[in-house]
Parts: C-alpha cells; sequence; structure tokens
C-alpha cells in the first residue's frame, strides 16, 4: 500500500521552509506505522535538515481521545515526520530534544498551521519529552510556556476527551459481552465441519 502527503506549502520567510510543491512518499508496515520511500529536506534558521527514505513514522503521534481535536496527520504532516526523525536523533544522542520540539513547531509555521494550534501540539510534545532521559534534559525552561497554557487549553478540550475515553471504555465492554457468543458460535460450526468465519477478540487501546 502506497500513499502520497501533498500540500502546498508557502513561508513569509522563503528560505526556511521544504520545497515549494514537495510531496512526500510513504508506504504502509503495519496499522499505525509508516515508511518514507524519497528522502525530502527541511530547510530551518541556520541548519538543513534531510528525512532519509526508510525513516519511520506515525505521522502526529495523538492520543485516541484528542484526534477529534488535532488528526494525526493534516496541513502539519510533513512536520510531523520531520519531527520524528530528529527525535530518533536525540533518542541516538546526536540531537537535542528540545531543539526537535521548537524545529517542529517552525516547521508547522512554514506549512501554514494556525498558530494557536501549533503552540498547543508544541506543549503536547514538550509533555511527551517527559518520558525520555533526553527530552527531560532542560524541560523547565519551557515549563513557563508549556504549563500555562495546558491549563488554559485542557477545561476546554479535556470533557470531550473525558466522554471519549468513556465511550471507548463503554464499547469494549460491549464487544467482550459478544465475543464469547460469536467464539462459541463458530468453534460449534468448526466441530460440525461448517465453514466458520474467525473471530477476533476485542482489543481497548488509546492510540489509533
Amino acid at each position: 500500500m502506497h500513499a502520497t502527503v501533498a500540500a502546498t506549502d508557502s513561508s513569509s520567510e522563503p528560505e526556511i521552509g521544504f520545497p515549494d510543491g514537495l510531496t512526500v512518499d510513504v508506504q504502509a508496515i503495519s496499522d499505525t506505522r509508516w515508511k518514507v520511500l524519497t528522502p525530502f529536506v527541511y530547510r530551518a534558521t541556520n541548519e538543513v535538515y534531510t528525512v532519509p527514505a526508510g525513516e519511520e513514522t506515525d505521522f502526529a503521534s495523538v492520543p485516541r481521545p484528542f484526534v477529534w481535536f488535532i488528526p494525526r496527520y493534516g496541513r502539519y504532516t510533513k512536520a510531523a515526520i520531520l519531527h520524528d526523525r530528529l527525535c530518533r536523533l536525540a533518542e541516538e544522542g546526536s540531537f537535542s530534544r528540545r531543539d526537535a520540539d521548537g524545529v517542529f513547531r517552525q516547521a508547522m509555521r512554514t506549512l501554514n498551521v494556525a498558530f494557536l494550534r501549533r503552540w498547543i501540539m508544541w506543549a503536547g510534545v514538550r509533555w511527551g519529552a517527559l518520558v525520555t532521559r533526553e527530552g527531560r534534559r532542560d524541560w523547565w525552561k519551557d515549563a513557563w510556556i508549556v504549563v500555562p497554557l495546558s491549563l488554559i487549553v485542557l477545561p476546554i478540550i479535556g470533557p470531550a476527551a473525558a466522554l471519549i475515553v468513556a465511550t471507548l471504555v463503554v464499547w469494549f465492554v460491549a464487544e467482550w459481552i459478544v465475543w464469547p457468543v460469536l467464539a462459541t458460535v463458530r468453534t460449534f460450526k468448526m466441530g460440525r465441519h461448517m465453514r466458520a468465519k474467525r473471530v477476533n477478540a476485542p482489543r481497548l487501546t488509546f492510540r489509533l
């Protein structure tokens, strides 16, 4: 399966951003992971970053309860793929996770992502950085922005996210009630050498 992510890139600073008319070719390698097929570059203020062919990505790493607000892909897709690359370099110790998050925000600006949305997404990846040692380094330098911004946004999107979580749990329970019945019917049919469809067990996950 192949997919092409395409968008028109424009920036008020032509020297910064992705090449005009850039398309990104990716191939699905699992339910949630993709592989870049063609390398591409991003020009930042003082550096040029390359996303090589073979780089893996899950696009924007948004928890399932929040995808209604920030989808996994959109205007910011190329920036998300670049961010995955820079985060991998940070894990290897050859790049700063804080800089990776900063480049992510800058790249979204060059892709015309709305001001508040890109800052919210930046705050999200800064929270996500806390799960790694490199991500925790100098995290406090951004806390004065990340924490207040989160406190402003969460009361707005939190209730809807909580409702989605509750709905997912209820649906999961409903599937578990139905699944044993379907599995029993399948076993019965197979015992009588009748054609029976496979019955997949339900799974509760908060990641797409």
